[in-house]
């Protein structure tokens, strides 16, 4: 026979343990499926023509936003800013070469556009633009640049490392 301690002790676990059922509608649940939020990545450049992030990990498959942010204070025509990732394994160099050439679209040369992963357009001083890609599922190194004229010559340049 069972004392009431014993009774009550064993009442006050079936309680403490829900009778052994999952309860999975608490705040801290997850639900299944649910994508985390991209990573973001903050990018500012300025009228010196350098980024001021240069090399971004990332794993493979990962979802990042790149902000970039022109933080200087000379025109657009003259100082303009852009963001640009290449596939890996692409000619940076000739990707600049004929992007000098492409005023009439911002830089972005249209003969070379399946070169180009992800982009942010071409910003004037003090704007803001961001791009949300998935990064490539195969490791290597990817390149990005400015392709304002001169800009990559002067170091406005970096590499995206996947894992």
């Amino acid at each position: 026979m069972k004392t009431p301690c014993s009774i009550i002790a064993a009442s006050a676990a079936l309680l403490l343990t829900g009778c052994g059922q999952n309860n999975s509608s608490g705040a801290d649940a997850a639900a299944p499926g649910t994508p985390a939020s991209p990573r973001i990545v903050e990018i500012t450049a300025n009228d010196t023509m350098k980024y001021n992030v240069t090399t971004i990990e990332a794993k493979a498959g990962e979802e990042l936003t790149v902000v970039l942010t022109n933080e200087g204070t000379v025109a657009k025509e003259i100082m303009g800013h852009d963001w640009i990732l290449l596939k890996a394994g692409s000619d940076v160099a000739a990707f600049d070469a004929a992007a000098s050439q492409a005023k009439a679209t911002d830089y972005v040369p249209a003969a070379l556009k399946g070169e180009i992963i992800a982009q942010i357009g071409l910003l004037g001083p003090r704007k803001s633009d961001q791009v949300e890609f998935t990064v490539p599922s195969t490791p290597g190194e990817y390149p990005y640049l400015c392709t304002f004229p001169a800009h990559f010559q002067a170091g406005m340049h970096g590499v995206l490392v996947v894992k």
